[in-house]
């Protein structure tokens, strides 16, 4: 049976992580037909998030994987979990569950069902359902806007936390993925759009965390670096068996 793994991002969520790991476990358990695995990838925590992700592998040494990284960065957490794993599909999704569980079978049956590449979840599909404040709304839209302008890609929504790629494609397209941080997914995207990968955008249910630690001025200034570095230094080759 093919086996999938969720990595899980995560710094200083000591508090948040219980809760995220008890929900994906259980919704997992009922509702996904494969092997799977959920890996919790620490990147610089401070707090007892590494302690407490421990606890839940000790708990679950068959549901739950547990790495940690030193440097901080959501792209370096991402590819050093998918890079070490031998799962036939390496997804992830955001601490907070902000996107409905009800979609992650959709992403993983893309995959071993519809051969695609790549899938993930999109909050600005017209089927979509959204709810966040006006603001992130404005920014979120903008800047996908702002990547379609620059980069003449079709997707609608880089940013989202939930995603899933074949480990062959992850494999191919990661050595050639420059950004560590908060860019790294439109970085993928890109790379996978313009090397004419297989992918599906599915609409998602996603509702704001008001505890999210995204800075999100920081954030767009060095998403924009990423795209002048991308729309003039040049998309990388990949090249993904079917």
């Amino acid at each position: 049976m093919p086996s999938v793994d969720i990595v899980i991002p995560v710094l200083n969520e000591e508090h948040s992580l219980p809760r995220c790991l008890d929900m994906l476990m259980d919704f997992l358990g009922e509702n996904l037909d494969y092997n799977w695995r959920v890996v919790v990838a620490d990147n610089g925590s401070t707090d007892r998030t590494f302690a407490v992700a421990q606890q839940y592998q000790n708990m679950h040494p068959n549901e739950i994987g547990v790495i940690y990284l030193s440097e901080r960065g959501r792209g370096r957490a991402l590819k050093k979990a998918w890079m070490e794993s031998d799962a036939q599909v390496v997804s992830y999704m955001d601490v907070d569950l902000s996107t409905d569980l009800e979609s992650f079978p959709q992403l993983i049956e893309a995959i071993l069902e519809e051969k695609k590449h790549l899938a993930w979840g999109s909050r600005l599909s017209r089927d979509s359902m959204t709810r966040r404040s006006l603001s992130r709304e404005f920014i979120s839209r903008s800047y996908n806007l702002l990547i379609r302008m620059i980069m003449g890609t079709r997707f609608r929504d880089a940013q989202c936390g939930f995603k899933a790629l074949s480990v062959e494609t992850a494999r191919a397209i990661i050595p050639q993925i420059k950004d560590n941080e908060w860019f790294f997914d439109t970085e993928l995207l890109i790379i996978a759009e313009k090397n004419g990968l297989k992918s599906k955008e599915i609409p998602v249910r996603w509702t704001e965390d008001p505890d999210s630690r995204v800075k999100v001025f920081r954030t767009a200034l060095q998403d924009i670096k990423g795209l002048m570095r991308l729309r003039f230094g040049g998309i990388p080759n990949v090249f993904v068996p079917d």
